[in-house]
């Protein structure tokens, strides 16, 4: 699991494009705390802060600790807005959350084992459907990843939601179908040759 992230942050005043812009020029990022049946709140944090978060490469799937007006709030990163050309952060939401409540979140997969895949080894190519998980989880067990073993796969084989095994405290938000989450196809090579072998049996006919 992820350690709990924290962020300092203090209230926004104004709302709006000019006074976002304002704040932004002040390299304070506007967000808003949202969710528990309560108010929103119009907040600020400082860039360097957050962007130091967003490094760490699991900030979606992580609990953050927003600090504001000598209170703590616990929240989770729902979404983050970033400008098209300087991938600067301009917005970010988060949504309360209480203790022991659930959480949706979506948790990147990691495949591992590969060299124990028949298919892999015999060229072929791991076709990823799915790099993200939508879990519902616990709160405080919200895990950085999921690894999926692909162990004893051969060319032609799908890996389902059926063939993970889920940390403790988490489970899979979609319920209603084995769904795919990668595939192990052919090799382009492979595939050339059987391309070239039909073309020729034709020609023969």
């Amino acid at each position: 699991m992820s350690d709990q992230l924290t962020l300092s942050a203090e209230t926004r005043e104004r709302a709006g494009k000019g006074a976002s812009r304002d704040l932004r020029r002040q390299n304070r990022i506007p967000a808003v705390i949202y969710g528990n049946k309560q108010e929103p709140e119009l907040i600020h944090v400082e860039e360097k802060a957050l962007v130091k978060l967003l490094m760490t490469g699991h900030f979606s799937n992580s609990v953050v600790e927003i600090e504001l007006g000598g209170k703590k709030q616990i929240t989770i990163p729902k979404d983050v807005a970033f400008h098209p050309v300087s991938d600067r952060p301009t917005h970010v939401d988060f949504l309360r959350i209480v203790k022991g409540a659930k959480v949706d979140v979506e948790v990147p997969v990691i495949f591992v084992n590969e060299d124990a895949s028949p298919g892999l080894k015999r060229g072929g190519v791991l076709n990823v459907v799915r790099h993200e998980l939508e879990l519902i989880c616990d709160n405080d067990k919200i895990p950085d990843d999921i690894q999926i073993d692909v162990t004893g796969f051969d060319v032609g084989d799908s890996i389902h939601i059926s063939n993970v095994k889920l940390p403790a405290g988490s489970e899979s938000k979609i319920t209603d179908r084995d769904f795919t989450i990668a595939t192990i196809v052919a090799p382009s090579a492979l595939k050339s040759t059987e391309g070239d072998t039909t073309v020729e049996g034709e020609a023969e006919a």
